[in-house]
């Protein structure tokens, strides 16, 4: 497969996946998570999809489009972690989270997303959703929408 087929087979999985998730947590209270901003795409798509939620975003550098740059007081600027932390010292809940950290390094990735799972549970509110490009662990892994290439996202519901 082409790099190029194998971008827009991810990024089709993503907004199906997406899409889904915010349907199925209709009934969730809570706030939502972009965790790993980008360039802003995908939070862009939140915003659309989920206007009436608010989406807190966590990066660690603020370099998206300029029309996708969130409001000051929902972007934590900062390591993941201590940013997860703060959000759970806070009091805050979330109905959904899309977990897109990466370095580019298969197995560096797969570490840190079990890292960083611990403190991600710790803002989740029971029966919401996390959707990841990388496998998390201590959520129930539940089968996304159809037609998502296996392995290509996972999708996760918090206890």
């Amino acid at each position: 497969m082409s790099r190029l087929d194998s971008m827009l087979r991810r990024l089709t999985a993503q907004r199906d996946g997406l899409n889904w998730a915010a349907e199925a947590i209709s009934d969730v209270a809570g706030d939502v998570l972009d965790l790993g901003l980008g360039n802003g795409r995908t939070y862009d798509h939140l915003r659309e999809v989920l206007a009436e939620r608010r989406i807190w975003v966590i990066d660690r550098v603020l370099q998206c489009h300029p029309s996708c740059v969130p409001p000051e007081e929902n972007f934590l600027q900062g390591e993941a972690e201590p940013m997860l932390a703060r959000l759970a010292e806070g009091g805050h809940r979330l109905a959904l989270a899309h977990y897109d950290l990466g370095f580019g390094v298969k197995e560096k990735d797969v570490a840190e997303a079990a890292k960083l799972s611990p403190a991600l549970s710790q803002v989740m509110a029971t029966g919401g959703l996390i959707i990841s490009g990388q496998p998390l662990v201590g959520f129930t892994e539940v089968d996304g929408p159809a037609g998502i290439p296996e392995g290509r996202y996972m999708f996760y519901r918090a206890g």
